[in-house]
């Protein structure tokens, strides 16, 4: 991975995500964009004078400089070549603007709402990134692995397709070393539950899976579940296992389904405890498993 785009404004929640982007183990130099939208909430520009407006925007300009002097200090003597762009608009649409732009392999940003009913309620800024980004997006939590009060614990949502396949193919790009915790977890929900019967997923399956990581995880593991109902039971499992990161592999959309996120990653996105990692980049190419061999008569 060599391009990221980090959006941030300065607050505890921007902090707290790039904290975890500058915690990310890479070998790879990484060309880090940080985006800082300029924006004076609830006014109208034909309402004000210039000079109040002016002087509102400078506020902002100084807020967005110290933002991103704040991110530079995070990555000191990282491999990394920082970039800010600073950018006078609604915060969501122009993340999204420079997006388009800048053409990232991964959108990092920060959520707001941290408690079981907050959490609900993802602020109004992640939710349309999240939806909207037309590449992989990080919303970050802030949980006890980025206040180092324990090892990283990840669970990357399984299942036998191109989707999951190129999610850990992503995710292998850092290096996450023996000290994190990575689980491939599959849900299996009962036959004819859904109107499409349950993934044929084995364990055998989700082992060799997880073997695909040892390089940049040595120590992941897979786990099959039972959930009747499969986002529910990834955030079931994240919030009983303490787990600091879920990263899903997002279905294919065209260009404008693209703009109605998948319900299972939405539901993730705003129910779990923790972080959250939507890989894109390699779904819309329409990546493939691998072929199995065929059975010996």
């Amino acid at each position: 991975m060599k391009s990221i785009l980090l959006a941030t404004d300065g607050s505890s929640a921007a902090n707290d995500a790039a904290r975890f982007l500058a915690h990310l183990p890479h070998d790879e130099r990484i060309e880090l964009t940080v985006v800082t939208a300029l924006h004076v909430p609830g006014t109208q520009r034909s309402y004000l004078s210039g000079d109040w407006y002016s002087t509102c925007l400078d506020g902002e300009r100084e807020v967005a400089e110290a933002a991103f002097r704040s991110v530079e200090e995070k990555f000191s003597g990282a491999n990394v070549v920082l970039k800010h762009i600073v950018r006078e608009g609604h915060p969501a649409e122009t993340i999204i603007e420079v997006a388009k732009e800048v053409k990232p392999e991964l959108l990092v940003l920060g959520a707001t709402g941290h408690s079981g009913i907050a959490r609900v309620l993802l602020g109004s800024t992640s939710d349309y990134v999240a939806t909207h980004a037309p590449c992989s997006v990080l919303v970050i939590r802030p949980t006890g692995a980025v206040e180092g009060v324990h090892d990283l614990r990840v669970v990357i949502g399984y299942e036998d397709s191109g989707p999951s396949l190129a999610a850990l193919e992503e995710f292998a790009e850092f290096e996450w070393g023996v000290e994190s915790d990575v689980r491939l977890l599959s849900v299996r929900y009962p036959d004819r539950f859904y109107d499409v019967p349950p993934p044929k997923v084995s364990a055998e399956t989700v082992r060799r899976a997880a073997e695909q990581l040892h390089e940049s995880a040595p120590t992941a593991k897979g786990q099959i579940i039972e959930s009747d109902h499969i986002a529910e039971g990834l955030v079931r499992y994240a919030e009983s296992h303490e787990v600091d990161l879920v990263v899903l592999g997002e279905t294919p959309r065209t260009r404008l389904g693209r703009v109605l996120m998948g319900s299972l990653t939405r539901y993730v996105l705003r129910h779990a405890p923790c972080s959250v990692w939507i890989t894109r980049n390699r779904m819309l190419h329409g990546t493939k498993p691998p072929q199995r061999e065929a059975a010996h008569a």
